[in-house]
């Protein structure tokens, strides 16, 4: 079986900088498209959860928010788009992630790789960033899903809109990061993974819809990697207000989460 440790050697003192995490990005990318159920779950599950929840329940077509003439005129379905992205971003950082490294730690490939010049920035670089074009792939699959099936209205502002989903991405793979950097095994990072990973949900608005909150929960929510991406998603989904708040708090999040994950890491 490859591992990354098998695919790297020991650079010499010339080789640049690029060329080892380049090396590691790739060897990641093969990995990951060998392993169905992370494919499954980075690729295929937000379509699949957007298409049968429109499909099925009773209020997909119901209006948005009746009471707000803005948001009345789209369908309940297409108000929880951002959410279902904001959940397949949770399922792979905090979920799948996660345990992908403490295996890798569990079975020695990372004390292997410790005597290479990957480094635990570089290792967790290449993850995030395999990962973030499998969201991005994702993503784009489940809108066209929504818009082809569903019918859902086209997002006002694309651009901002995939800005935020990548933002989201390295804010929620921070928190993920984390759990990754000291889980010893596999079992371990499941465990405290899906901890998070179901704290997460509640305040991204997938068990109770963000607009319906308590003051003081929302007000929390906006604080978290989830509930900033969702909030920030649906501002650029619906033509909102641009959300300053929301950027700001996945970018810090982004900007200490990794570094500090690079910093606890351990190979053994």
């Amino acid at each position: 079986m490859s591992t990354p440790a098998t695919a790297l050697r020991p650079a010499g003192p010339r080789a640049g900088r690029a060329r080892p995490l380049a090396r590691m990005v790739a060897v990641e990318a093969r990995l990951f498209v060998r392993d169905p159920s992370v494919l499954f779950f980075a690729l295929v599950f937000p379509a699949l959860v957007l298409t049968v929840l429109g499909l099925v329940m009773p209020w997909a077509d119901e209006p948005m928010q009746p009471d707000d003439p803005a948001l009345a005129q789209f369908t309940a379905i297409a108000g929880y788009t951002p959410t279902v992205l904001s959940l397949a971003v949770a399922t792979v950082a905090l979920s799948t992630f996660p345990s992908v490294v403490a295996t890798y730690r569990q079975r020695g490939v990372l004390r292997r790789l410790s005597t290479t010049p990957v480094g635990p920035a570089r290792l967790l670089v290449a993850q995030v960033l395999v990962n973030l074009v499998a969201l991005l792939a994702a993503a784009a699959l489940a809108v066209v899903s929504g818009l082809l099936v569903l019918g859902i209205a086209a997002p006002r502002q694309p651009l901002l809109l995939v800005g935020v989903l990548v933002l989201a991405v390295f804010a929620a793979f921070a928190l993920g990061s984390l759990v990754a950097a000291r889980a010893p095994t596999a079992a371990a990072a499941n465990g405290w993974g899906m901890t998070l990973y179901f704290v997460s949900l509640f305040f991204a608005g997938v068990w109770l819809p963000l607009p319906i909150m308590p003051d003081v929960v929302a007000q929390i929510a906006v604080l978290t990697p989830l509930g900033a991406a969702t909030q920030a998603m649906t501002a650029a989904w619906f033509g909102l207000p641009f959300p300053g708040q929301e950027v700001l708090v996945m970018a810090a999040w982004a900007v200490v989460g990794l570094p500090l994950a690079a910093r606890l890491f351990r190979w053994t």
